[in-house]
């Protein structure tokens, strides 16, 4: 059995693109788990690049219906595992299995901001896969917005912070709470983060990638990252705006953190709060709220599309997987 391309309401296309987010349902509503597995290891390096090209799929219809399920689907694609543990991701998670977990678990009233994901570290997924189990009550979509497109818009719009941010690079400081707070946002503890039972291992681990670091007194960890690129050239010749500069700016608060602290460049000189909120704009402008339907699987290019969450009611669902190529 087969898919194709579809349409949906409120697909973009800007500057010229191509659309986004791409679409694809099954050809026969009779596809089994094995046909989808099959089509998907037949045509994965297609769907690999038209993911690179577009941006996002929509997987819609699908037999995808448990976490087993979406393990399998992503499976089938054959790329490398890029595991919760192994990541420095700011946000509490658990894991359903060993390649699948629950998306970023903060509050329904918190609005997740743009991102791409773990930009604002050394290391990163090349690419992310999404699933719908449970869409929420209201409210709920993930938010996608191609960077591509928006870096083209900032170097006519804003050209000389454009080339800041690409000269300059950027720096991240946050900090790390005692023990995971799953009401923040960016609340997993400095010990999962950085895999470690002992300060010592932690030290060893942010040495070794460049960070620094001071203790506070109740526990937390304050740690602020080498200088990050903040623009990545693809090997089609396109510029994305690929960073957390939107997400860390304008939504890392909570009990510990004061977004105004959270990010300078890379030379330490501050942002322009100015600037930022026509950044945010110019973003906001060109996003695709993604219409989650149960069973839905969404891969996202890291390196081209940034995404995040809107605020919910009810119960929402959302499972993730990331792969390292």
């Amino acid at each position: 059995m087969t898919a194709s391309e579809t349409t949906l309401s409120g697909q973009r296309q800007d500057d010229d693109s191509s659309v986004f987010p791409l679409v694809i349902t099954p050809d026969d509503n009779r596809m089994t788990a094995d046909d989808s597995h099959q089509w998907i290891a037949s045509c994965s390096d297609e769907l690999v690049q038209r993911s690179r090209e577009h941006g996002a799929i929509l997987f819609r219809g699908f037999p995808v219906h448990t976490d087993q399920d979406f393990d399998a689907f992503v499976a089938a694609f054959g790329l490398t595992n890029f595991t919760y543990e192994d990541s420095l991701s700011n946000a509490v998670r658990t894991n359903r299995t060993e390649r699948v977990f629950t998306a970023n678990e903060a509050p329904a009233h918190v609005n997740i901001c743009l991102h791409h994901e773990m930009a604002q570290t050394p290391v990163y997924p090349s690419r992310l896969f999404f699933f719908c189990e449970q869409a929420a009550e209201s409210g709920g979509q993930t938010p996608l917005c191609r960077s591509d497109v928006l870096f083209r818009r900032m170097q006519q719009q804003m050209p000389q912070f454009t080339s800041d941010c690409a000269e300059k690079g950027l720096l991240y400081t946050h900090v790390m709470p005692a023990t995971d707070d799953a009401g923040s946002g960016m609340g997993r503890s400095w010990q999962s983060t950085w895999k470690a039972a002992t300060r010592q291992e932690a030290e060893s681990r942010m040495q070794d990638l460049d960070y620094s670091w001071q203790w506070l007194d109740d526990g937390c960890l304050k740690v602020t990252t080498p200088v990050i690129p903040a623009v990545m050239e693809l090997s089609d010749g396109r510029s994305t705006f690929f960073n957390q500069l939107i997400a860390a700016f304008h939504g890392w608060k909570d009990a510990r953190n004061d977004p105004s602290k959270s990010i300078t460049f890379g030379d330490g000189s501050e942002l322009c709060q100015q600037t930022m909120d026509q950044v945010i704009a110019m973003a906001e402008d060109i996003t695709f709220d993604t219409p989650w339907q149960n069973g839905d699987v969404a891969l996202v290019d890291n390196f081209v599309a940034m995404h995040g969450r809107r605020t919910f009611t009810g119960t929402r669902k959302v499972l993730a997987s990331l792969v390292a190529s």
